[in-house]
């Protein structure tokens, strides 16, 4: 059988992720305290790719107890093994037995998988935390971010022998919430225009492979291979990648008004968005434009945004030293700055930040995780 190591501290399962994308090198060995004969049992579905690696990082940095771990894949990739925390584990193909004695699953194996095996798993009594977009808008499924509403999913723990749904969030909108939330709660955000401008993260593992190989192409005077975007992203940026609607809006843009909505219990909130792909490799930046019902002028803002679990402001305008994606790669915390008052709203009922936070931890793995410890 084919072996792959993902101890620490590096998780990266197939071949090499570009630089950026590996997690940082990590102080020195310290006794694990996550196995525990009283945690949870837990699978990770779609442990192959980046979101699944991310899922074996946080747990790991977190400490999260668990009892026994399953890591589950496509029958392509079982048998292979795979070592978390010092210890050898195999890939097993994923199936709807695979759930049995299951507490918590960690899905992030896209849409499809997650409609046909998600309903699988929550009927032999396991939770299942879902990264992809499947149940997001089913309104019998909570859409969570710890932070902003947990109390969404107070009734449902893990070990009861009672199977649940619960989704995580597109990351777009996890980042842009964990800053607008305070915001909202203090001032009511009647309107908030969204610009995002994402990483190669967020098409996976490959579009990341993908930009590396293209730079290199480009600065070489070769022409781009374009396998994941049918177009160059190396020094390029164009709109998301996601399908166009009819009403001109992308599939990516309408998950920011939908999800917002959904998350804030505020059908009357006022959204829009334009999401654009930037040649970036792993955490999304956003401009975020928000108008209120009540003044909030930018000092309060600055320091609520001080004050809020998950957020660090970043906000030096002597040094002109604000949030970017390198900041914020590989850190569980989102970056906020720009804070200023908007000049074409009258009085202090408009701001404008900007937001950086990192894709695959915060805006997938990290929330995930975080959801999974409410569980217990």
């Amino acid at each position: 059988m084919a072996s792959l190591s993902v101890s620490r501290p590096s998780h990266i399962f197939s071949g090499r992720l570009p630089a950026h994308s590996k997690p940082r090198m990590s102080g020195p060995t310290r006794i694990r305290m996550s196995l525990r004969e009283d945690g949870p049992s837990i699978a990770v579905v779609g442990v192959t790719g980046a979101v699944g690696q991310e899922f074996l990082s946080v747990l790991s940095d977190r400490d999260f107890p668990y009892r026994s771990i399953k890591m589950l894949a496509s029958k392509r990739s079982a048998g292979r093994r795979i070592t978390f925390e010092d210890r050898d584990h195999v890939i097993e193909e994923l199936t709807a037995e695979s759930f049995d004695g299951v507490d918590i699953a960690l899905f992030s194996a896209g849409g499809s998988i997650s409609l046909e095996f998600g309903p699988a798993a929550v009927a032999r009594g396991t939770v299942v935390v879902d990264n992809s977009s499947a149940f997001r808008m089913d309104e019998n499924v909570p859409l969570v971010i710890p932070e902003v509403n947990p109390e969404a999913m107070r009734n449902i723990k893990a070990g009861t022998g009672k199977g649940a749904l619960i989704a995580n969030p597109n990351c777009s909108t996890i980042i842009c919430l964990m800053a607008a939330t305070p915001l909202h709660r203090r001032a009511k955000v009647l309107r908030m225009v969204v610009s995002t401008y994402q990483a190669a993260s967020g098409a996976g593992a490959a579009a990341m492979e993908e930009l590396e190989l293209q730079t290199r192409e480009v600065l070489e005077g070769k022409p781009p291979t374009c396998k994941i975007f049918n177009q160059q992203y190396a020094f390029n940026l164009f709109s998301h990648n996601a399908s166009v609607l009819s009403n001109g809006y992308n599939e990516e843009e309408m998950k920011l008004v939908k999800e917002t909505r959904k998350i804030w219990n505020d059908n009357d909130v006022k959204v829009t968005a334009t999401c654009i792909r930037v040649p970036v490799m792993r955490a999304h930046a956003e401009s975020v434009n928000l108008q209120f019902e009540r003044s909030l002028d930018e000092d309060t803002a600055r320091d609520i945004l001080k004050n809020a679990t998950g957020v660090v402001v970043i906000d030096d305008r002597e040094s002109n030293h604000f949030p970017t994606p390198l900041e914020v790669s590989n850190k569980d915390d989102v970056a906020v700055g720009r804070i200023r008052r908007d000049l074409s709203q009258d009085g202090n009922k408009g701001l404008d930040i900007f937001v950086c936070g990192d894709q695959i931890r915060k805006g997938a793995a990290l929330n995930a995780i975080q959801i999974a410890e409410m569980l217990l």
